[in-house]
Parts: structure tokens; sequence; C-alpha cells
């Protein structure tokens, strides 16, 4: 083995979503526009949330987090991915590459703790009602979000620990649009087995007791609702039928990675971008579409800011000033 073999690796070279050359024009403007429609519609909901008085509520606090970190979620990798489809090399360097691991681990596992912290809100207001605003205070809310952020920067952080010292010093070739910590690991020049038994065994604990706790709180408030018959019980289905389409689609994913060892690097290529694309654009249409209180704000935001008249001599100034 030659000496070039045993230097430090400096970059990876990440192999993408397909090596194909027709197709990158068109995977371009497929995720341009799919990230830019992940950042107006969760942006959308923050601005809502934030404008409605009416929407200054627990639930509704939590649902503008959960959109900032969607938000994040999609871009910790997804600007890189959308430039490598325009260049032929598609490589990033060591210390990029750790930070995508850092910010990936942070985010999503801040996102599991979040929707727990959802799920808690919504056991308390359907199965506490009388007290829910006593529980669920300003404070509580708070304190839950900080929670979450700080979990998931514990849970990164003890990833990052079993990478970070990893001697890399030949194959730099990562089959994925991101740094994903399970392929990286693989290319280090020692035998990783161990290594990656502790990873999986992370984020697995991570994944499966927040899914299980997820269950756990579904499951109660589901018997809840259905053994009383009322209006507001109806609303509470519909919104209970929206969160668990969110965490049914973001912890599928996630589980499957980390959980399942055998799934081969296709399937792996095509759900991290299902999680790292599809969810955060799906999270604002399933909150919005079976919502009536966050529709009616948005309407009432788009008459605020988007009136006709105003929209017609804004576009008369643009064009006079251009004129000019």
């Amino acid at each position: 083995m030659n000496e070039t073999n045993y230097s430090r690796v400096t970059e990876f070279v990440l192999l993408g979503l397909s090596s194909s050359k027709e197709l990158q024009p068109f995977l371009f403007l497929i995720f341009s526009l799919l990230y830019l429609a992940i950042l107006l519609g969760n942006f959308l909901i923050i601005l809502t949330v934030t404008s409605d008085s009416r929407l200054h509520t627990p639930m509704y606090f939590l649902l503008a987090n959960l959109s900032f970190i969607d938000m994040c979620v999609a871009s910790f990798a997804t600007p890189k991915m959308l430039a490598d489809f325009l260049v032929e090399r598609k490589t990033i360097s060591f210390e990029a590459c750790l930070a995508q691991i850092f910010f990936v681990h942070l985010f999503t596992g801040g996102e599991m703790v979040l929707l727990v912290s959802m799920a808690y809100d919504r056991y308390v207001a359907i199965c506490k009602p009388l007290h829910y605003m006593t529980i669920m205070s300003r404070r509580v809310c708070i304190i839950l979000v900080c929670i979450s952020w700080f979990v998931g920067f514990i849970h990164t952080t003890s990833q990052l620990a079993f990478t970070v010292n990893l001697p890399f010093c030949g194959p730099n070739k990562v089959d994925s649009f991101f740094c994903d910590l399970p392929l990286v690991t693989k290319l280090a020049c020692i035998d990783t087995y161990v290594v990656s038994l502790l990873i999986v065994a992370d984020s697995g604990f991570l994944s499966m007791s927040s899914f299980l706790l997820l269950v756990v709180s579904y499951t109660v408030i589901l018997i809840t609702v259905r053994n009383r018959s009322s209006a507001s019980m109806a609303k509470a289905r519909s919104t209970l039928t929206a969160h668990i389409t969110v965490v049914v689609l973001f912890f599928g994913p996630c589980i499957f990675i980390y959980v399942w060892p055998f799934s081969s690097y296709s399937v792996d290529k095509v759900l991290a971008v299902f999680y790292t694309i599809f969810t955060p654009i799906l999270n604002p249409v399933i909150y919005t579409l079976r919502n009536k209180e966050v529709k009616a704000a948005m309407s009432k935001l788009r008459g605020r800011y988007l009136k006709p008249g105003q929209v017609s001599a804004l576009i008369r100034n643009v064009l006079f000033l251009e004129t000019k």
C-alpha cells in the first residue's frame, strides 16, 4: 500500500441522488421548487400564528416551533444538494461533513422530542380540559421547547463523539446527497462494527422511546375521544388525525434507517429525501388543510397584507420608479 493511502482525508465526495448527467437539471428544478415551498409554507405558519391573537395558544405555539425546526431540517443539506446538481464533482470538506452530521441529529432529535411535547399538549387538552391553561402555561411551553433543543444537542454531541476521532485515510465516497453518519463511519480505515452498533443504539433509543411515548399518548387520547361524543370531540379527532399523520411520516423513515440494519443504500437515499424534504413540506399542508382556525387566520392575514388595491398600487409604484 503506497503512502498516499495513509494520508488523512480532507474532503468527501458525495455521490448524490443520481449519477445521470441528464437528470441533474431536472432534479435541480424539482428540488428547488420543493425547497422554496418548504420555506414559504412553514414561514407562513409561523407568521400566521404570531400575527393572530386567536392562535396564541399552547398548541399553535408548539406548531410554530415545529415549522421552524422543519425549515432547519430542510436547510441543513438541501442548499448543498442543489448546488451539487450544477457541478460535476460533488465534494464536501471534512469539517463541513461533520457540521452536516451535527445539524441533522440536532434538528431531527429536537423534532422527535417536540412531537412528544405536542402529544402531551393534546393529552392535557382532551383528557384534562378544565386544567389545560393551568398545566400548559406559557412558561411550561417554553420549557418544553427548550427541552427539545437540549435533547437534540445531547443526542448530536453523543453521535459526533463516535465519529470525530475516527481515522479516515482512504475511501472518501459517500453514497448519498449529504454526510449521513452510518455511511461516513463505514469509510473509516479501522473496523467500525462496534461504533456502528453504538450509533444505531443511540439513534434507535431516542427514536423508539419517543415513538413509544407517542403511541401510548395517542392511544390514551383516542380511547378518551371514543368514549365521548360531542362537537368538541369531533374537532379533537380532526386535530389528532393531523398529529398522528405527521408522527408516522416523520418516524417511519428515521426508525427504518437507524434501527433496521439491513436496508440498502438506494432505500436509504429515498428515505433520507423523504424525511429531509417531503416531511417538512407535508407538515404545513397537513396542519392547514385540516384546521379551520389556521385557514381562517391565513385568510385574514391575506386580506390584511394582500388587498387588491394595495397590490395594484405597489405594482404601479414599482413600474413608475423603473421608468424614472
